[in-house]
């Protein structure tokens, strides 16, 4: 099973959208192992988007971020990543098809609801930022026989 971190950014709280979002996860079959809402300080800020330091936007992005609390997710299930980032779609509403979060939720050119890890590496990083190992539950959830067929050890 695969891990990845999820943030509901300021507009999705300021929207109320969380609970919308948070069960088309769950509709999906993913599992939520971590769950907190946190207002973003600076230093973490800093830290989630290192990878955006020196671009145009990464002040405004610094900024946004931070302005409001925000809700932090760690999603588990098979091709977690994949799956959500095919959910959230295209970075920005306006290009996003129906059907996705941005798509259905979103209009902005900056503000873009969600972030979400964009590879098992960005996920190995980005989780720790939001989330200490004893605040991931690990468990079984019973549905998993209804959401994945099995071949052998291997779910599919």
């Amino acid at each position: 099973m695969q891990r990845t971190l999820v943030v509901l950014k300021g507009d999705a709280v300021q929207r109320q959208l969380v609970g919308q979002i948070l069960a088309r996860f769950e509709q999906r079959g993913l599992k939520i192992v971590g769950l907190k809402m946190l207002q973003v300080s600076m230093d973490l800020a800093k830290r989630m988007y290192q990878v955006h330091e020196g671009k145009e936007f990464h002040a405004a992005l610094l900024e946004f971020v931070t302005a409001s609390p925000v809700v932090a997710v760690v999603l588990e299930g098979n091709n977690a990543i994949s799956v959500t980032r095919s959910m959230m779609g295209p970075t920005f509403g306006p290009g996003a098809p129906g059907g996705t979060i941005r798509g259905d939720y979103g209009l902005s050119q900056r503000y873009n609801l969600i972030h979400g890890s964009d590879s098992p590496e960005s996920a190995a990083g980005e989780i720790p930022l939001f989330f200490r190992d004893d605040e991931l539950v690990d468990y079984i959830l019973l549905a998993e026989r209804w959401i994945y067929a099995r071949k052998g050890q291997e779910l599919i």
